[in-house]
């Protein structure tokens, strides 16, 4: 299954849950109404892929369109396209995209050449499988398709094979507690994918009651998972996270801003693709325990 997965990953995109291309890329020979329009069709394969539509995907390419693997394969035209897509769905359900566009160039006004990297997220926890993308779109009959899809293996940058294990948890959460407080919760790699960036915000009838900020990285002396807390209030901690099977934990301890000190330890714990559970444990301040918070259910938005 992993190797239809990887297969599969080269898939358009000019934009994907709100991530923008690059500025300069849309000023090459094209127009702002061009990369609107791939935009748009990458949002809609994208919905197609999480339906699971094989049919509705092929369709994207050209009716001769080609995708080329990693090994060189070449798969040409639509149906043998769309069989490759139901094989890879039959094989593995629940399955999530992300899609990341370096950049997007005009080399005339009906073909475009977009290079980035793709992401397959498997159910259950399993680790995602990427590789990089060339695609070259084309404009037929008023419509943007794809021509040519290529990917070749992703080459991860120095840290990114230490932090995978929680590119589960990457995009937008959000859930309720019992006592009518929202959370909200998100998880995003930095630009050259060495840190994740984390933020935590709590409102009450949408006002803020508490939000911080955490970079997530590699300590290559500890060799282990770190974490920088930095609160809005002027408080900051440092910590490091441990997995325990699926879930993960953060044990971070903090100083407010007050002075005081304080410790607490955060466990994540994915239920599915779209659902993840978060609960406060060990908490104290200033030596003194309190007690744990309830179990949070939070569900992706992005």
């Amino acid at each position: 299954m992993r190797n239809r997965i990887v297969l599969l990953l080269a898939i358009p995109a000019a934009v994907f849950v709100g991530r923008a291309l690059p500025g300069p890329a849309q000023d090459r020979q094209g127009s702002p109404e061009g990369s609107a329009e791939i935009a748009k069709n990458a949002e809609a394969f994208i919905e197609a892929f999480h339906k699971g539509d094989a049919k509705a995907l092929a369709g994207f390419w050209t009716p001769d369109g080609e995708y080329t693997d990693q090994s060189g394969r070449v798969l040409k035209g639509r149906q043998a396209i769309e069989h490759a897509f139901q094989s890879l769905f039959t094989d593995a359900k629940d399955l999530k995209l992300r899609i990341d566009s370096d950049s997007l160039r005009f080399v005339t006004p009906d073909v475009a050449i977009e290079k980035g990297t793709t992401t397959v997220m498997p159910g259950g926890g399993a680790p995602p499988s990427r590789a990089h993308f060339t695609i070259v779109h084309v404009k037929k009959d008023g419509h943007w398709l794809l021509d040519s899809v290529r990917d070749t293996p992703f080459v991860p940058p120095a840290n990114y094979e230490k932090l995978r294990g929680l590119e589960w948890a990457i995009g937008e959460w959000i859930g309720n507690t019992d006592t009518g407080e929202v959370e909200r919760l998100s998880f995003d790699w930095t630009e050259n994918q060495n840190f994740i960036v984390s933020s935590f915000t709590t409102t009450a009838k949408n006002v803020s009651v508490g939000d911080a900020t955490v970079w997530i990285g590699w300590d290559p002396a500890g060799k282990n998972i770190r974490a920088w807390l930095f609160d809005s209030t002027g408080g900051f901690g440092d910590g490091s996270w441990s997995q325990d099977g699926n879930k993960w934990s953060l044990k971070i301890s903090s100083t407010l801003q007050d002075g005081k000190k304080a410790a607490a330890t955060y466990v994540l714990t994915p239920v599915d693709g779209d659902n993840l559970t978060l609960q406060a444990k060990e908490r104290s301040l200033d030596g003194k325990a309190i007690p744990d918070g309830k179990e949070v259910k939070l569900k992706r938005v992005k």
